[in-house]
């Protein structure tokens, strides 16, 4: 079966695996070189990343929600938001640097780790960490989002902690799983594959949802990412700037059948934003105020 790429926000389960990937290959890796292609996508609160991150070693990836933290020595990290449009590319420095490169790192024996970015939506920020002995503080408060994020959705989060956290949250539901103060990790995509798993409508509010549909969406958050993250393990191998979306069951999949009843898939765009759905196997009324 032919690899399908097509455009989205990275998600849980794509950085998840970009993280192994990163974790499994740049290890120790020294930063030879740092070159910044388009400075609107770069925040230096430490210092001049260009200057600063040549004679570091790669420690680690780490994920958190929709953002992805590569550690290095010396107590300093890149902590990405990669927004719509972002993403990662470890390839030989001999490639063709595209047009949307933002951010070379030359690694050594001839290889780079490439920040892409299309439409310049996600930020860079080169911040301390703390962790290199001298006292200075931690710069993560410095990086928009980033400490308000609520538990990770593959974090193991009680059944009674998500149910305590809805009920903060008015509005769709498919919107409140969007939503990083919630639980984090989870974007427009896998918000539509996780309702279809639980048979919810993605316009059905929050506070609607009855003792068994939580249940049942609590379940799917975490198992629908962990099997595509399995997929994505098979699929994406080297190629971790492609967005792998074709195995999805009904994301961007309007007109064509249901898996499940065989019915056409409903599709909307709105405010830049897809959803999909099966009216039958997700009931509900579409209500707009």
């Amino acid at each position: 079966m032919p690899v399908s790429y097509i455009k989205g926000m990275p998600e849980a389960p794509d950085l998840e695996v970009i993280k192994d990937y990163l974790n499994a290959n740049l290890k120790d890796a020294p930063v030879e070189s740092c070159r910044v292609l388009r400075p609107t996508v770069v925040r230096s609160l430490a210092a001049e990343v260009t200057g600063d991150l040549p004679g570091r070693s790669f420690l680690d990836a780490q994920r958190r929600g929709k953002f992805l933290t590569l550690r290095f020595s010396g107590g300093r990290s890149l902590v990405i938001n990669p927004m719509l449009t972002g993403a990662l590319q470890h390839c030989p420095e001999s490639e063709r640097v595209q047009k949307k490169t933002c951010v070379v790192l030359g690694l050594g024996g001839g290889m780079e780790l490439r920040y892409l970015d299309g439409r310049q939506m996600g930020k860079v920020y080169y911040i301390r960490n703390g962790e290199d002995g001298s006292g200075g503080e931690a710069q993560d408060e410095q990086v928009p989002q980033y400490t308000s994020l609520g538990p990770d959705v593959l974090s193991g989060i009680a059944f009674e902690d998500f149910q305590a956290r809805l009920k903060k949250f008015n509005g769709e539901i498919k919107g409140v799983l969007t939503r990083g103060a919630f639980i984090s990790g989870i974007g427009n995509a896998y918000s539509d594959e996780i309702l279809f798993a639980a048979g919810i409508s993605p316009f059905k509010k929050c506070r609607a949802l009855k003792p068994e549909e939580l249940r049942t969406l609590h379940i799917q958050c975490r198992q629908v990412l962990e099997e595509a993250i399995e997929t994505l393990r098979s699929r994406m191998g080297s190629d971790i700037h492609k967005k792998v979306r074709d195995f999805l069951k009904v994301h961007n999949k309007g007109g064509q059948p249901c898996p499940k009843c065989g019915g056409n898939i409903t599709q909307l765009n709105s405010n830049q934003r897809i959803t999909s759905y099966c009216r039958h196997c997700q009931p509900g009324l579409l209500v707009r105020n």
